[in-house]
């Protein structure tokens, strides 16, 4: 099958010069239309473009999420720290008021004791003093029930008060050496730092393991060691701080 193809043939000499330039313009802008290289280059161009465009937001995401992560660690941080420290206030609180609660209970007792007309205080201390005999365990079993033990003289004012207090009487008190023979401990497991016996005392019998003051004229220098079985008065302390 025959195509016959016919072409206007335009005579350049029949053309002025501004219509020449026109034709010759859009002969070039319709080669470059249909040119398939141009075509190839824009769609390369804009593929990159989408690319690069796709891999900023993929970073700023990425970076995003990051950043997120780690404010959430750190929240959680914080938060494991505070509530470690709430839990340590909360201790401190409960030990507090345990402790005031104590003290409430001892000046409770104490403003009890000393309105008893048989205690009296000295130096952060009550006194209580016996008006019955017993031994020297039954008089610190009396005092252990009273919330107390046998006194501990720690001074010469102490043992200048006790002195006064016990009205002339032989009265037991917590120094014993019935663990070892010779090496005097109070009551408390403390050793004897502060002395005063009578002279010639103790004297070393083995079966005088308990102590008892008053037993001399002197008013100070009155202890003497005597048979725990023995029966005397006894005085109890209490501690108040």
């Amino acid at each position: 099958m025959s195509q016959s193809i016919y072409y206007e043939v335009i005579d350049p000499e029949g053309l002025n010069s501004e219509d020449r330039v026109e034709m010759v313009v859009d002969i070039y802008e319709s080669a470059d239309a249909h040119n398939p290289n141009t075509e190839t280059e824009k769609s390369n161009t804009k593929r990159t473009l989408q690319r690069q465009q796709t891999g900023s937001r993929c970073y700023r995401l990425t970076l995003t999420a990051v950043c997120l992560g780690l404010l959430s660690v750190l929240l959680l941080i914080a938060t494991i720290a505070l509530c470690i420290k709430f839990s340590k206030l909360m201790t401190v609180k409960e030990q507090f008021q345990t402790e005031r609660d104590a003290l409430q209970k001892k000046l409770f007792q104490l403003e009890k004791d000393i309105n008893k007309p048989e205690w009296r205080y000295f130096n952060y201390s009550v006194y209580y003093i016996s008006t019955e005999t017993k031994t020297w365990s039954e008089s610190r079993e009396d005092c252990r029930e009273r919330g107390a033990d046998l006194l501990i003289i720690n001074s010469r004012e102490e043992q200048d008060f006790i002195e006064k207090f016990r009205r002339g009487q032989r009265s037991w008190i917590g120094l014993t050496d019935n663990e070892t023979e010779g090496v005097w401990k109070w009551v408390d497991g403390s050793a004897l730092t502060t002395e005063f016996w009578r002279s010639g005392e103790p004297n070393g019998n083995r079966n005088e393991d308990c102590v008892i003051t008053g037993y001399a004229s002197d008013p100070v220098y009155s202890w003497a060691d005597f048979s725990c079985n023995n029966k005397f008065v006894w005085t109890c302390e209490k501690r108040i701080f």
